[in-house]
């Protein structure tokens, strides 16, 4: 019996001191960054269970606790990087209501066309209107570049956040090997934290979900399903950059013109990680989000704003007139003046296929698509100048039907089968044939293309002339040497009159354009109706609700993310308080242990005395 005790107190002695062991372990690591909590739980061994011996050290930690801070991390990660870049974005516009801010410097220049109107004969008032439409043409310019600045920016932190990304995921792999050829059970637990440290960084760049294997491994993929990680073998990430970005640019081109995320996987496959959808959440998809959603609104609006201020002073805006024609119902219009660009639009109330139909004016047959235009759900088609009826009955019977054209040169007649609904069309034309401020009357090419000092029509025939032109706008050359224009009484009589500065602030402030569902102003389904003025001051008021829905969806994520940190630390944490009673106690079975080897040496003492 002496001699059981012998051995059993001596396994005990090493059981206690291989926990107190781990609680010194715990203490000293309390503050450690991705330490989780130790635990050793001794076994029975021997004859009948009389022995101990120590078991195996494992992490203590809440699995769902441990899930759910990824989610939060890259939920947070995600809206943290929306809110600081879209607070940037808010800030290019000024604030709201500011002499500065983008709407202010809009009714300065307004204001001064108005101050004009009452001073016709003012040389002074003619160049504080060219000066202010200067001001105001220079802001939308820098706000614009700055947009593009922006995403350029995002283009190459998207690199650096690609590149860090990949040194992760080969890291995670790295330690799967680890893992898997360890047989050492402290080791082991030092691996799997800073596996899981690692995946935990991971989830900061991308939404990302585990799955457990077998032999210790785990599984990384997107939460899109997309694999990343298994066991000892790593995809490779990388990053195609463009370096500077335009207006221009965008993953959906042909080539695309922005860089992508590719992941090639260890059998040489390839997963495109850029392509929408695949990340859904983590710094990377927010930057994904914001270069090729966010910021091209953005600069949609500011586009859209800047062609407002253009073809408000120099298009007129034609409508048809009705009448009946036997069953049906028909109205005739005058496109005399058309240009490359300008259309001519049949609402989808006006005829049977429920949509907008409009024909765009073009010097060349290249095809177009309904984004192109202000309603991206339109049915469209070119019609090639000069007008011609025929060919523009061709176009709309293939659009519908019911619809045909007839016409002499630019008078057309357009005609619907169907007794309803009563047919309407309008066109936009720009009257002005040239930038020379007497080419038309009362409109004006106040504002222009900055290359080659070129009118703005809208046209689609090199690409689409209102992609970049926020960058581009600027105000006429030709009107500095002849500010009388901008008092003219007729196209041909420079004398002073406030006509025409009336009608120009009358075609910013009260005159309704139509704008683009692109911007995102109004809704993103339909056309967008309002004044220069007021769409101005709606981009501003919008850019300043998304930037506090950003910050407080952010505060929000933060507050989550705080949340699942402290159930998963409640859990993996050290406890000092736990760890100092847990030693208390066994200090006492270590004591105790002692007190049973002493006694059986003792016995084994008088026993070898007798």
């Amino acid at each position: 019996m002496s001699l059981n005790a012998l051995s059993n107190a001596t396994a005990g002695l090493a059981a206690t001191q291989a926990a107190i062991n781990i609680v010194s372990q715990n203490v000293a690591n309390a503050g450690t960054a991705g330490y989780v909590k130790r635990t050793l739980t001794s076994v029975a061994t021997g004859t009948n269970n009389l022995g101990v011996a120590s078991g195996t050290v494992t992490r203590s930690f809440d699995a769902a606790a441990l899930k759910q801070l990824r989610l939060e991390t890259s939920g947070a990660a995600y809206t943290s990087t929306k809110s600081g870049i879209i607070s940037q974005l808010d800030a290019l516009y000024g604030t709201p209501g500011s002499s500065t801010a983008l709407d202010g410097t809009l009714n300065t220049f307004t204001e001064s066309l108005q101050e004009l109107a009452a001073n016709p004969t003012s040389a002074a008032a003619r160049t504080t209107v060219l000066s202010n439409a200067a001001a105001l043409a220079s802001q939308i310019n820098g706000a614009a570049n700055s947009v593009q600045n922006l995403r350029t920016g995002i283009e190459a932190q998207l690199g650096t956040d690609t590149q860090s990304a990949s040194s992760i995921l080969s890291s995670i792999a790295d330690l799967n090997k680890k893992i898997q050829n360890t047989t050492d059970s402290t080791s082991l637990a030092d691996f799997q934290d800073q596996r899981d440290q690692a995946i935990n960084n991971l989830s900061s760049y991308m939404d990302v979900k585990t799955t457990a294997q077998s032999d210790g491994t785990v599984t990384v993929l997107t939460q899109s399903g997309a694999t990343l990680v298994d066991r000892g073998n790593a995809a490779s990430l990388s990053f195609d950059g463009r370096g500077t970005l335009s207006a221009n640019s965008s993953y959906s081109a042909t080539p695309r013109t922005v860089g992508t995320i590719t992941a090639t996987l260890p059998g040489g496959g390839k997963i495109d990680l850029g392509e929408p959808g695949v990340l859904r959440s983590g710094s990377l998809a927010a930057q994904i989000e914001l270069r090729d959603q966010t910021l091209p609104q953005a600069q949609r609006q500011l586009d859209d704003l800047a062609a407002g201020l253009a073809s408000s002073l120099t298009d007129k805006q034609v409508t048809a007139t009705q009448a009946t024609q036997g069953t049906g119902t028909s109205a005739t219009i005058n496109l005399t003046g058309m240009q490359a660009g300008n259309t001519l639009t049949i609402p989808a109330n006006a005829n049977s296929t429920g949509r907008n139909i409009i024909l765009v004016a073009s010097n060349t047959t290249s095809p177009i698509t309904a984004s192109q235009t202000v309603d991206p759900n339109a049915l469209v088609a070119k019609i090639q100048l000069p007008v011609d009826p025929a060919q523009i009955d061709q176009a709309l019977k293939l659009i519908d039907p019911n619809l045909s054209a007839s016409g002499s040169g630019a008078s057309l007649i357009i005609a619907n089968a169907a007794s309803a609904p009563p047919l309407a069309a309008t066109a936009n034309i720009t009257v002005p044939t040239s930038t020379d401020p007497t080419s038309g009357y009362p409109q004006i090419p106040l504002f222009v293309e900055s290359a080659g000092n070129g009118l703005y029509t809208g046209s689609l025939d090199s690409g689409s002339q209102l992609t970049g032109f926020a960058q581009r706008i600027t105000v006429n050359g030709n009107l500095s040497g002849k500010t009388a224009a901008l008092t003219a009484t007729s196209a041909t009589d420079m004398t002073a009159s406030g006509a025409r500065a009336q009608q120009l602030f009358s075609a910013l402030t009260s005159t309704q354009q139509t704008f683009s569902s692109a911007s995102g102003i109004g809704g993103v389904s339909a056309p967008y109706h309002a004044t220069v003025v007021g769409f101005a001051q709606d981009i501003i008021s919008t850019q300043g609700a998304a930037s506090s829905n950003a910050s407080a969806l952010d505060a929000t994520q933060q507050t989550a993310l705080s949340t699942a940190q402290g159930r998963f630390s409640a859990g993996a944490g050290v406890n000092i308080d736990q760890e100092m009673s847990n030693l208390i106690a066994l200090q006492n079975a270590y004591g105790a242990n002692a007190r049973v080897l002493t006694a059986a040496r003792d016995m084994l003492n008088q026993l070898l005395q007798i």
